[in-house]
């Protein structure tokens, strides 16, 4: 079987795939057309999200048997043409859902306790505790919208802070020990905490409105590890105005670039994310919520072990 390599990723992934009697072949370089050129000659790709699998480009892969996305999301990939095919579709989110849900906590206890802003004032010689006293988990409610791998990898993390966690999901009966299903009107009820772990796809496509943000009975911290199209920015930034939104966590952003790799096709930020680089109360990383050292090893295994149980078994 051979298999181009797009991206890169952990030296394991080929060193994995070779002992399967694979033939890896790499090209970090040439472009979707030069791609599309070449592809008609491998049986399986592995992307992570340099650009986007279309119509065109499967069309053109005549004998591809499979997409391997080292990653936990398949949007990149036009999935209904691709399955129609008979290509097969991997992902990884187990590779990187310990990752995430141990960033998710250290984000908003981070938040919590003002961790940014008095590293700041300290190094600035101002010595503040008054006005950095923090809060506390215990006894809140954190409310997760979503809860596939990476939900229950922040409610695992959860367990043992005393608070309680509650999830709504478009799946029935997806609660377990750590985490209990709700309605999304019980949710909204009583959330001090939002987390949101959902996939991109049409349902949660901007589902973070103002209409939604607005039928929160509290006002509520926001964290985001997910994906940033979730989230509509603007009216993010109003709720945290108004003091309806009281904090926000946020690891991926609206700007971002399919390929995460880049924030903007140009310099010019839009005002919003002006408002939010400015914030003390909003707490940035870039997309980095699934990017360990373990996970970097995890994806890859992850990958190998199921491109294995379809194809080797």
């Amino acid at each position: 079987m051979k298999i181009l390599h797009i991206d890169s990723n952990h030296p394991v992934l080929m060193e994995d795939l070779a002992l399967l009697g694979c033939e890896n072949h790499e090209d970090y370089t040439s472009s979707k057309t030069e791609i599309e050129a070449k592809i008609a000659n491998y049986d399986g790709i592995v992307i992570r999200s340099r650009f986007k699998i279309d119509k065109t480009f499967i069309d053109a892969a005549t004998r591809l048997k499979f997409i391997a996305r080292v990653g936990a999301g398949l949007e990149s990939i036009d999935c209904n043409y691709a399955e129609s095919k008979g290509i097969v579709l991997i992902a990884a989110p187990e590779g990187n859902m310990n990752a995430v849900g141990e960033h998710a906590l250290g984000m908003i206890l981070s938040l919590f306790n003002n961790l940014k802003r008095a590293d700041s004032q300290i190094r600035q010689g101002q010595w503040l505790r008054e006005a950095n006293r923090g809060l506390e988990l215990e006894g809140k409610t954190v409310g997760l919208i979503g809860y596939g791998n990476m939900g229950k990898a922040f409610a695992k993390k959860l367990k043992g802070f005393d608070c309680e966690v509650i999830c709504y999901d478009i799946k029935e009966n997806v609660g377990d020990e750590n985490c209990q299903q709700v309605s999304l009107k019980e949710l909204q009820e009583k959330t001090d905490v939002l987390s949101i772990h959902t996939p991109h796809n049409e349902q949660s496509f901007k589902m973070i409105d103002a209409n939604f943000i607005n039928n929160f009975k509290k006002p509520f911290y926001i964290i985001n590890t997910a994906r940033g199209t979730a989230i509509v920015t603007n009216d993010l930034v109003d709720a945290l105005k108004s003091g309806k939104i009281l904090g926000a966590c946020l690891d991926v952003l609206e700007y971002e670039k399919l390929s995460f790799e880049n924030l903007f096709e140009n310099n010019k930020l839009p005002k919003a994310f002006e408002y939010l680089i400015n914030a003390e109360n909003v707490l940035l990383s870039p997309h980095i919520a699934g990017w360990t050292v373990e996970s970097k090893i995890k994806l890859a295994k992850t990958i190998t072990k199921k491109i294995a149980q379809h194809f080797f078994n």
